[in-house]
């Protein structure tokens, strides 16, 4: 059981970081992401160049030492949660990768902070969409439900719940007769 919860975290770590921006060290090899976490927000960490099976990282930013074990492709990976009450700047982040070291860097950021880069495009790419295409420009917000919508929910509403009274109804004389 311990395999399998150690399997299914490093593969959570791996989408994490396959999803989100990472600020990777030049130097060192790590990588955290996303790449300016908040103060009690979660991260995860990637550790290149570590021919280790298991590796230990270490900032004064994080909750706890992180525990990096082998990912799917080589490389260790770990979640932590940054400290809630750390304030904002950067955080040396040190992996002991057997006799070798590995460093890095985590720059937290004051919650509501926006990171200086855009964590997703901009502006969406222009590559068709088929028929759902004029639906990336419009805004659901305004072009809600209108009347058409409302007037058939209310019918089918009530087509139900005449259903409903006359399956009871039924089933109320079913039960009144005698067998």
């Amino acid at each position: 059981m311990g395999s399998l919860r150690v399997t299914l975290c490093a593969i959570a770590a791996l989408g994490t970081v396959a999803v989100t921006p990472a600020a990777y060290a030049a130097d060192g090899g790590v990588s955290v992401s996303p790449s300016a976490p908040h103060p009690g927000g979660d991260i995860a960490l990637l550790v290149s160049g570590c021919r280790e099976k298991t590796a230990l990282a270490v900032s004064t930013a994080f909750v706890a030492d992180v525990r990096l074990t082998v990912g799917a492709d080589g490389t260790l990976v770990g979640q932590s949660r940054i400290r809630s009450t750390v304030t904002a700047g950067v955080y040396n982040v040190k992996v002991a990768c057997g006799d070798a070291s590995r460093a890095g860097a985590v720059h937290v950021v004051r919650k509501g902070a926006r990171p200086s880069a855009p964590a997703s495009p901009v502006a969406p790419v222009e590559a068709g969409g088929g028929g759902t295409a004029h639906l990336a420009v419009v805004d659901a917000r305004e072009a809600g439900p209108g009347t058409a919508h409302t007037v058939t929910g209310l019918v089918l509403a009530g087509v139900a719940a005449t259903a409903v009274a006359l399956r009871s109804a039924r089933r109320g004389r079913e039960q009144r007769r005698p067998h």
